[in-house]
């Protein structure tokens, strides 16, 4: 299987506090669900707050995302699907879609 990299993109600042308790459950369950489809959640992880990031451009380090957003990346997992067609059946059930994103990319290797 081919494994892709499925990152979750959600309303700035993608505070995990914010997000309701429903969707949150939603997301503890997409993992089982990828498996009844026939695909496999490889690893997963959400990410702290966009307001706790720091960037670095060259020799310039500065607070924040690297770019100024209305959605940012809430966080990721490695999928692995029979193929392009099957990862996209997965990831558009994942509960990131109810308020922002996913974005689906095939890893190298």
């Amino acid at each position: 299987m081919t494994q892709y990299a499925i990152l979750l993109y959600t309303p700035a600042p993608a505070d995990m506090a914010d997000m309701p308790v429903e969707e949150q459950e939603a997301h503890m369950r997409h993992a089982a669900e990828a498996e009844e489809l026939g695909g496999h959640v490889v690893t997963g992880f959400a990410l702290q707050p966009s307001t706790t990031a720091t960037s670095v451009r060259g020799d310039e380090v500065t607070d924040g995302p690297f770019i100024e957003a209305k959605e940012v990346i809430a966080g990721f997992y490695i999928l692995e699907a029979q193929d392009l067609d099957h990862a996209l059946e997965i990831a558009k059930r994942n509960p990131a879609t109810w308020r922002g994103g996913v974005e689906i990319r095939p890893l190298l290797g």
